[in-house]
């Protein structure tokens, strides 16, 4: 497995179908418990190599990691989330995403779980908002000291950029476009 976290960046971009729909399913830990055949397939990965590990394997590294603690601060608390996301395959190819996550409930309405579904995302927005965005925030991030400080500082930004545009987070993502 530790070969997924030390994979080199290529620099070459993957692509998927514009019918085809990226499916995970993770425990309230992330950790993977279901995947579809186009996510093994854009991953670069078989099926035993993804279930019951982090979701996280396939984190790009250059991806601004404020991304995600918003992202978990939203399903945790209940909420979904859409959101651009570059990932990084097995080989280390990246491949674009435009995710919606949601969590999974029981029958008593307890969190148990989170089910994300990824498009293929508009490329335009992707290229002129998105990577100087996505860029701008990682750049700040790797400014501080710790980590801990550039996410606070990067998410700080995003929380700024809302409160210019006066909306939220999945109402800013759709006014780009998708």
């Amino acid at each position: 497995m530790a070969l997924y976290g030390n994979a080199s960046l290529t620099g070459n971009e993957r692509f998927f179908n514009e019918d085809d729909i990226i499916v995970s399913k993770t425990d309230l830990k992330g950790k993977i418990t279901y995947v579809n055949r186009t996510f093994l397939e854009v991953a670069g990965m078989v099926e035993k190599d993804a279930i019951g590990h982090p979701h996280n394997i396939i984190r790009h590294p250059e991806m601004p990691r404020c991304v995600f603690k918003l992202l978990w601060d939203t399903i945790s608390g209940g909420d979904e989330i859409f959101a651009y996301v570059n990932n990084r395959a097995v080989c280390g190819d990246n491949y674009w995403v435009f995710a919606h996550v949601t969590p999974s409930k029981n029958a008593g309405g307890n969190i148990v779980g989170y089910h994300s579904n990824r498009r293929v995302p508009n490329r335009k927005v992707v290229t002129d908002t998105i990577v100087p965005l996505y860029n701008e925030l990682f750049q700040l991030e790797k400014s501080h000291s710790s980590p801990k400080e550039g996410i606070a500082a990067s998410y700080a930004a995003v929380e700024s950029l809302l409160k210019e545009k006066k909306m939220g987070f999945n109402e800013f993502m759709f006014s780009l476009g998708v």
